[in-house]
């Protein structure tokens, strides 16, 4: 085992050499474009009301949308009236679109469904950010501020707070795609605008904030019943995740000494329209409420009729120091809002 797991090591090194060159004038061709909004040679578009975006400064799911959700939560407790904007990752179609409860998956997209859902906020996605944001001011007028998911690369929507999340991998090997996993250079990318940087993993790489991750102790189904995790503790059970991470989701649910006799690990964003389900029937299968707001939508397939299938909700929540330091940032932001925006904060 450990013989193979230098080969692989060894075939990645390689390969990362190779697409070297290929990184470096990826490297240029970013600072470039970063050169060209900084001194206006390309369009940036500001707004009336603050703007944070949450995203990655490296390749693939690192947790942006619950802590969008996490943000949210905590700037609706301090009474705040937020909006979420979002390109719709995976969505058919680009125009401007409001996502309500039972907005189709594929005309928002996945994410957005489970953030309006978790907070009711509105939500609004559509190509170009700016256009979803636009659309979300007027349609709710008095919104206070906008939590962009996704888009720190999106220099074309202005943003007055910016907000990186890095899992255990952090910046890998240091190298720009595609020799290595970075979109932005890092460390530059960090005095660039950058204000915050959440781990959600348990092994910070560097410097930042922290967030705890765990399930709930309870499962959902579809039909919005609550199911004990404590209940299904000794019954052989499948868990299936589409995230970016399935083993994490799997880790948890042994944690909860469950016991899983088979796991199946799928893309992120995995649409399940052409899943053999036959090989569950009669089976529990415990998946993400990320994969339940598409599975969910499909309760009359006769694939599922067969099958209990239960979400089981991620309690992820950012230390208090976190928000401490985000409303530090607001507070000068919000104070030249007029009433009007309803920034009153508790």
């Amino acid at each position: 085992m450990k013989h193979l797991l230098q080969q692989a090591w060894l075939k990645r090194e390689w390969m990362a050499r190779l697409l070297w060159p290929v990184a470096q004038l990826h490297r240029i061709l970013v600072q470039l474009r970063q050169t060209l909004y900084r001194r206006g040679f390309l369009s940036t578009e500001r707004f009336s009301i603050p703007v944070i975006v949450v995203g990655n400064v490296v390749a693939g799911g690192a947790g942006k949308t619950p802590l969008v959700m996490a943000l949210v939560r905590h700037l609706q407790s301090r009474g705040l009236q937020v909006g979420v904007v979002s390109r719709g990752y995976g969505r058919s179609g680009d125009k401007s679109l409001e996502v309500r409860p039972e907005t189709p998956v594929y005309e928002s997209g996945d994410e957005p469904v489970l953030i309006v859902r978790s907070t009711g906020a509105p939500v609004f996605v559509a190509h170009r950010r700016a256009d979803a944001l636009r659309a979300l001011l007027a349609a709710y007028p008095a919104t206070a501020l906008v939590v962009c998911d996704d888009g720190l690369q999106h220099y074309a929507l202005q943003r007055d707070i910016e907000i990186a999340v890095f899992d255990d991998r952090g910046v890998g090997n240091g190298w720009l795609l595609p020799a290595g996993p970075l979109r932005e250079p890092w460390p530059e990318r960090r005095c660039q605008g950058l204000d915050l940087v959440l781990h959600t993993g348990q092994k910070p790489a560097f410097a930042g904030f922290t967030s705890s991750r765990q399930l709930a102790a309870h499962a959902l189904a579809a039909d919005g019943s609550v199911v004990a995790l404590s209940a299904l503790r000794g019954q052989p059970l499948v868990a299936l995740a589409g995230i970016a991470n399935p083993q994490a989701f799997f880790a948890m649910l042994r944690a909860q000494d469950l016991t899983l006799e088979k796991t199946l690990s799928l893309p992120d964003h995995h649409d399940f329209r052409n899943e053999d389900w036959s090989v569950f029937e009669g089976r529990t299968v415990l998946c993400t409420e990320k994969d339940a707001v598409k599975l969910f939508a499909r309760p009359r397939l006769p694939a599922l009729q067969g099958i209990r299938l239960l979400a089981v909700p991620l309690i992820f929540l950012p230390e208090t120091a976190f928000f401490t330091a985000l409303d530090r940032l607001l507070t000068p932001l919000l104070s030249q809002l007029p009433l009007s925006h309803g920034h009153q904060i508790t």
